[in-house]
């Protein structure tokens, strides 16, 4: 069964296509369930990447349509990718409550220092002592309850610093939150389409990383591959392929739906 939780459309400005252009690719490619999870905008500030504020409801909407359009052919889930800043907890708590979103998708590319400024995880760190604070901000995150899924939790290896004692560290508190919560962990296929990067212990996707991913076979902790696609081309393609087989490889069995990743 091919399914996908992690799309991002024309919206986000930085990727290509409507809706409905990933809808067409994923009813081409077989895809039983799309699920729509654009970057997410902040009422009160925008931190770039993603669609304008005033652009939401015409998102939710125009997946909504899509959904009821589409209905007998493909099951379209309706979500959105978000940091989480505590100060934003009203606001994630009505993306449910208003807008009904069948689920948030952690996706953590920066988050509050204790200074009150942002810390971007992909950009920022000098240190691999930077990964142990995305980490903790990871565990907060997670432990409000407000999100089933997490997206590239390794993407702090992004980074060009060596694999350490605190990368090993900051991936046990993530792997542990994500247990002790009930949340599903991602596998993203997006990693693998941005090649293979020269790092100082040698060449390596930027992420997913096999030290972090060779802690989960065996935890209980649920799997499931997202696309995160920016082309509809990307819907279901190659790296999506790959994913499985780096999974299996490694002695994962990942879930096909979000439904079966709850019930293991």
């Amino acid at each position: 069964m091919k399914t996908n939780y992690h799309t991002h459309t024309q919206r986000c400005r930085h990727a290509q296509g409507s809706g409905e252009d990933y809808v067409h690719a994923a009813l081409e490619a077989g895809v039983s369930v799309l699920g729509f999870s654009d970057h997410a905008p902040f009422p009160d500030h925008d931190f770039g990447y993603r669609m304008p504020y005033e652009e939401l409801g015409d998102y939710f909407a125009e997946v909504d349509q899509l959904a009821q359009t589409y209905s007998s052919d493909i099951t379209i889930k309706k979500s959105l990718e978000i940091e989480y800043l505590p100060q934003y907890r009203d606001y994630y708590e009505m993306l449910y409550i208003r807008y009904h979103v069948d689920y948030l998708l952690l996706g953590e590319h920066f988050f509050r220092e204790k200074d009150g400024s942002v810390f971007n995880i992909t950009t920022q760190p000098t240190s691999t002592e930077d990964y142990l604070r995305y980490a903790r901000a990871v565990e907060e995150a997670l432990e409000t309850g407000l999100f089933q899924m997490i997206a590239h939790a390794d993407i702090f290896t992004m980074s060009r610093l060596a694999w350490d004692r605190n990368c090993d560290a900051a991936t046990d508190i993530i792997l542990d939150a994500v247990k002790r919560t009930g949340t599903i962990l991602e596998y993203n296929a997006n990693g693998l389409r941005r090649g293979i990067v020269d790092y100082p212990d040698g060449p390596r996707h930027m992420y997913p990383h096999k030290n972090f991913w060779a802690k989960v076979p065996g935890s209980g902790i649920p799997v499931i591959v997202g696309a995160d696609c920016h082309n509809p081309t990307q819907v279901w393609d190659g790296c999506m392929q790959e994913s499985l087989d780096i999974l299996s490889w490694i002695g994962i069995t990942p879930c096909d739906t979000m439904e079966e990743a709850a019930a293991r």
